[in-house]
């Protein structure tokens, strides 16, 4: 006999409810503390309930507790699993759906796990986890620069001091900025603000270069090295994806891995009516950002010609890797300047090459390069 138990967890409490498949039926619903120890007990006791050969299945939804309870459970040889939020499927009444509290948000997860409507969360190793925290508090420190940035710049436009000789954020206009004239408390105020910015700078600089003694490890170099092989993407981005993603085999197709990174578009149909929506953006958001960015590059240079960088990237790589990746930039470039013939939005060309970058990306991990 299986037993199923969905857990509504919060960083206050943790509520439980247990679903038994042969009689359709919830029961033992209970507020705990968030000690995995409870748990832990509640589990003893569903199985005092219903025997010692009862297997027990936890599930919750993936959110701000991330992989920590699923790794205690896991720990005390209890069966869990992390839930993604937006592939649950509830069995409820238009009338109970319109009333949520946690119990109720607890039996959904543990019908829901009875029943297989729902997609699991893959749990990545702890070095990978460690990296791609390390990496997400650079780009956190990089929101931060760019806000400062526009603070000093409002700052700037109300008291009047315009710079017009040429881009903003050059050496040559944080020269300026360094040197305009300013009353004593504005040249005061101002230097606060330039003093946070090479703070910021400065620590970006040595968070991308651990990164970069990060890309050199035994267990990254060789993935990170393939995947620079591909024009716009870089240390940064390569190690991003290795260890965000972690294992690139657990997605059969490539279109399965640009579907996870909700780059596919959605689709209404209805009837015999049939209309495509933006894309899904489902998925790592965080990945999404960069192969988008990564895409703008292919609406620069010519689909033949690569940038002396580029060569330098690829310089030590496997020939059918490399090939691969021109096979790519020739693709996606003549794509690229053939939909900007159409007179299509930037937008939509960019996600368009970079969902196609995606299934380059997935065929360069998983060396489907032939």
């Amino acid at each position: 006999m299986k037993v199923y138990i969905g857990i509504d967890a919060h960083s206050t409490n943790y509520t439980l409810c247990s679903y038994n498949p042969q009689n359709d039926q919830s029961f033992y619903q209970m507020q705990i503390e968030p000690d995995y120890h409870k748990v832990v007990d509640y589990v003893k006791k569903v199985k005092v309930l219903y025997g010692r050969n009862t297997t027990v299945l936890c599930g919750y939804e993936a959110g701000c507790l991330g992989y920590t309870l699923y790794k205690q459970l896991t720990a005390e040889h209890i069966d869990c699993v992390i839930m993604a939020p937006s592939t649950i499927t509830t069995i409820q009444t238009n009338k109970k759906r319109r009333r949520k509290n946690d119990k109720r948000d607890a039996e959904a997860i543990s019908r829901a796990l009875g029943f297989g409507l729902f997609q699991k969360v893959y749990v990545c190793d702890e070095q990978d986890t460690e990296v791609r925290d390390y990496i997400r508090i650079r780009d956190d420190h990089k929101l931060q620069l760019k806000k400062l940035k526009q603070q000093i710049n409002a700052f700037c436009l109300r008291n009047g001091y315009l710079y017009s000789e040429g881009r903003k954020w050059t050496i040559k206009h944080v020269q300026w900025l360094r040197t305009v004239e300013l009353s004593f408390l504005r040249r005061e105020t101002l230097d606060e603000y330039l003093l946070t910015f090479d703070i910021l700078c400065r620590e970006l600089s040595d968070m991308t270069s651990r990164i970069e003694e990060f890309a050199q490890e035994e267990k990254y170099k060789e993935p990170v090295s393939k995947l620079r092989c591909l024009k716009g993407i870089d240390t940064l981005t390569a190690l991003s994806l290795v260890v965000e993603i972690s294992d690139f085999n657990r997605f059969s197709k490539a279109d399965g891995f640009a579907c996870y990174l909700g780059l596919v578009p959605g689709q209404d149909d209805s009837a015999c009516t049939q209309k495509n929506l933006p894309i899904t953006k489902a998925g790592n958001i965080h990945l999404r950002t960069l192969l988008i960015e990564a895409a703008q590059s292919y609406g620069r240079g010519l689909a033949s010609n690569k940038s002396k960088t580029l060569q330098a990237k690829q310089k030590g790589n496997d020939n059918k890797a490399i090939a691969y990746a021109d096979k790519a930039q020739y693709r996606l470039t003549k794509k690229y300047k053939r939909m900007q013939a159409r007179g299509m939005r930037y937008g939509v060309i960019t996600t368009a090459i970079a969902r196609e970058l995606s299934c380059f990306v997935w065929g360069m991990a998983t060396n489907h390069i032939s």
